[in-house]
């Protein structure tokens, strides 16, 4: 290998959903893994950011998992950890496609190359490919909000990323922060061992009721969609649901655990406090606050818009064509990052083949960044 990097076409970043969906499409279409392809991978197994979820999330309890392009996933325990369900699945179906990932692998930038081709630096050296698939999720970006008096709290603060389940939090007094479907999944298990809990969100939780269908599916991927197109940094397909209303929050909502709060105005030595001169006592505040897109290794392309996202047609990065996003705004589904694979690996064909780029749609003036994200 040289300084420019090893040539080869393609580099996969990321092998959860999105990558792994990627590397089967390349395959499918020729190219040699450990050849034409290398997937990178920064975790230290198979799984994605799945091996790293909480051990009372149960496969049985995951909403909308997809099967991988090629190879259904059957006969799972639904009582078995997710962590283990999907890791094992995961690692199945690099083996069945002899996608040879490497790991543990940290990206640490990618940036303009010789000849045309992008150089990708990371710890195992540097790759030159012609295109790159980036599917590096948001699990490593967990967004802690930042309020008035939160470094005086003398309890612990922690994130959805670092939750260790449960028992954690017998007898103590649990703050909960956030609207989305971790918040209540937290406060429904917390609250059967912890002394108190109290629900705290930015705005007033929507609860769906009935069938989720596919037209209902098609309207929220559309807003998501609509974000990417103008730049901004996308919102979760899951945000723009609302939170589905199972037997079990039907029973929060009856026993008064899911009663939300307005969020608070400072946080104290010893909880929260309310612009109405209202506290709370709390030993723990878990950030149930969501996650940020880890696209910071990309920042030398210079792609981000004045909106503060990457303006995205298909999954093709507007500023550079080498460049596609999948699992990123409205392919982060499962099913999503599933389509966004193989679409992604038809644009990268054109590109590889010499093709003209395709014309894009009309780009909507940038929306000034702000509001709710």
């Amino acid at each position: 290998m040289n300084d420019f990097g090893r040539k080869l076409d393609v580099v996969v970043v990321g092998a959860g959903q999105a990558g792994l969906s990627a590397a089967y499409h390349l395959r499918r279409a020729g190219l040699v893994p450990g050849r034409d392809v290398v997937v990178l991978d920064h975790a230290p197994a198979p799984g994605g950011a799945w091996q790293f979820r909480w051990p009372t999330l149960t496969y049985g309890r995951v909403h909308g998992m997809h099967a991988l392009p090629g190879m259904e996933l059957t006969g799972a325990d639904p009582e078995r950890p997710s962590a283990e369900v999907i890791g094992a699945y995961f690692a199945a179906y690099e083996d069945a496609f002899e996608l040879r990932v490497l790991r543990p692998v940290d990206v640490t930038a990618v940036r303009e190359g010789e000849g045309g081709r992008l150089l990708v630096e990371s710890s195992a050296g540097a790759f030159a490919p012609r295109a790159l698939i980036n599917a590096t999720g948001t699990w490593d970006r967990p967004f802690w909000p930042r309020y008035p008096g939160q470094e005086t709290f003398l309890g612990r603060q922690l994130h959805t990323a670092g939750y260790p389940g449960p028992q954690d939090f017998a007898g103590a007094r649990v703050l909960v922060v956030g609207g989305g479907t971790s918040a209540v999944q937290h406060l429904l298990e917390i609250s059967g061992v912890a002394a108190a809990t109290t629900w705290v969100t930015r705005r007033p939780p929507v609860f769906r009721d009935g069938p989720f269908g596919e037209a209902e599916g098609r309207a929220a991927v559309a807003l998501v969609d609509d974000r990417v197109r103008q730049g901004l940094p996308p919102q979760s397909v899951v945000s723009v649901t609302g939170l589905a209303l199972t037997d079990a929050v039907r029973a929060g909502l009856e026993s008064g655990v899911l009663a939300r709060r307005p969020m608070f105005e400072r946080i104290t030595p010893t909880g929260a406090a309310w612009a109405d001169g209202s506290t709370v006592e709390a030993d723990v505040i878990l950030w149930a606050t969501g996650f940020r897109a880890a696209i910071d290794h990309l920042a030398p392309l210079h792609l981000r818009e004045p909106g503060g996202g990457i303006r995205v047609e298909g999954t093709r990065a507007v500023r550079d064509a080498r460049v596609h996003l999948v699992g990123y705004g409205p392919s982060a589904s499962t099913v999503g990052a599933n389509r966004a694979g193989g679409a992604a690996v038809r644009e990268i064909r054109r590109l590889l083949a010499g093709e003209p780029e395709p014309v894009p749609a009309a780009v909507p003036e940038p929306v000034p960044a702000g509001g709710a994200v």
